[in-house]
């Protein structure tokens, strides 16, 4: 293999294995990954999104979307309002309720990040964030 295939395998195999171990840890709180993602996003744009906005940031579709809404609604984490910019749209909001939860969230993804690059320098960790944001701006050219 190349270097190149090398990297994008490991890239691969990085993402899956991390995704998966926050996922394990994140299992007591009932949120699955496509459920804590969207909560996480909604929470951290601050305004409101719409459920089109929203499924582009994530990349998915909206049918996949409603459902995981339908959940996070269900639960009192977030609100579906009429979109001020258009009323034929949703505008997605983090309810006060998601504030315990998003913190549970961001607790137990802090500390698997710094589990996992305890024994990365940071100057091996600045390395690698160049490359990545490289790769990631050429991807969204």
């Amino acid at each position: 293999m190349s270097v190149g295939e090398t990297f994008a395998f490991e890239l691969g195999r990085v993402h899956r294995k991390w995704r998966a171990r926050l996922d394990d840890r994140l299992k007591d709180t009932g949120l699955t990954h496509a459920r804590w993602h969207a909560l996480l996003t909604i929470w951290r744009h601050g305004e409101a999104l719409t459920q089109r906005e929203l499924a582009q940031m994530l990349g998915i579709e909206g049918p996949t979307l409603v459902r995981i809404l339908d959940w996070l609604e269900g639960e009192g984490l977030i609100q579906r309002t009429p979109a001020d910019r258009d009323r034929r749209a949703n505008a997605l909001r983090a309810t006060e309720a998601a504030r315990p939860v998003v913190a549970k969230i961001e607790h137990i993804a802090n500390d698997l990040r710094a589990e996992l690059l305890a024994e990365v320098s940071p100057e091996h960790l600045a390395i690698a964030t160049e490359v990545l944001k490289k790769i990631g701006d050429k991807l969204e050219r």
